[in-house]
């Protein structure tokens, strides 16, 4: 077993590369494939140029001896038609619905070799070109072989293996924290002072409001006040002192007060009212 190689960044795939020197060791195709699924992955789908360099890349870094790799695609057995065109009929185990393929020039061959192999026969010597350069190039083989293979583990798995539990501890704190809101504005609420209701001053005995002092000054003859100042009409103001409270006329309270309805005295700091 490899060593599960992941790429930087987030939402990329990671990558293990089965690697074993002895031969008993190895597996075939359908061994493979069932232990790509139970370690959390699948047989490698490679699904453009710059992941099949990338995958060279890893390989060349493991130095391993010969030895070719499974990836996951194959075609079915049942499909032998040789007259055909096999290449159309080749799939990505993995689901992968990449057309993407590295086959060697004058591969698939379309015969009973119906699962593909990447290979890796470093010590053969190259072809008669540079054309015919094999390594790394694609190649259907016999599905019993017994062979390295590679697996690839998508970015999904992890992130809900990340998400989910995290999920009850958010949870938890959202709670945590309206309880402890909670607790302090109940608290808060509990130490402000209530109003205190303003008791009413009575004095020691009954003295004058100011609308006794109106009644009296109305129940007199307009003809007296005239004869008092003949060029004045009936004429009342409302005289304030410091001891006046503010706000409207019916909320005075019954206190001691040198305010009230005067008729015919100073006019300062007193609001004049002509009927």
């Amino acid at each position: 077993a490899g060593q599960r190689v992941c790429r930087a960044g987030t939402g990329r795939p990671c990558y293990k590369l089965a690697y074993f020197s002895e031969l008993k060791r190895k597996l075939n195709f359908k061994e493979a494939d069932l232990a790509c699924r139970r370690d959390g992955g699948q047989l490698l789908s490679v699904e453009s140029a710059p992941e099949q360099k990338l995958v060279e890349q890893l390989i060349a870094e493991l130095r391993p001896t010969d030895g070719d790799f499974w990836i996951g695609l194959r075609r079915n057995q049942a499909e032998l038609d040789s007259s055909s065109d096999c290449s159309k009929q080749y799939y990505w185990t993995d689901g992968s619905k990449s057309t993407f393929r590295n086959w060697h020039w004058d591969e698939p061959s379309c015969g009973y070799e119906v699962c593909v192999v990447m290979y890796h026969q470093p010590s053969a010597p190259p072809g008669p070109g540079p054309g015919d350069l094999y390594m790394f190039q694609w190649n259907d083989d016999n599905c019993e072989t017994k062979n390295n293979f590679i697996c690839k583990y998508t970015a999904a798995p992890n992130i809900i293996y990340i998400i989910i539990p995290s999920i009850p501890l958010i949870l938890l704190l959202m709670t945590v924290t309206g309880v402890c809101c909670f607790k302090m504005l109940f608290k808060r609420e509990k130490k402000e002072p209530k109003a205190e209701e303003r008791p009413v001053e009575t004095g020691p005995s009954h003295s004058a409001t100011p609308t006794d002092v109106y009644n009296v000054i109305r129940s007199q003859n307009d003809d007296d006040l005239v004869s008092a100042r003949p060029h004045t009409k009936n004429t009342s103001f409302l005289c304030s002192s410091p001891d006046t409270p503010t706000g409207d006329y019916d909320n005075l309270g019954g206190r001691d007060t040198e305010s009230g309805f005067v008729t015919l005295a100073s006019t300062e700091s007193c609001f004049l009212n002509f009927d």
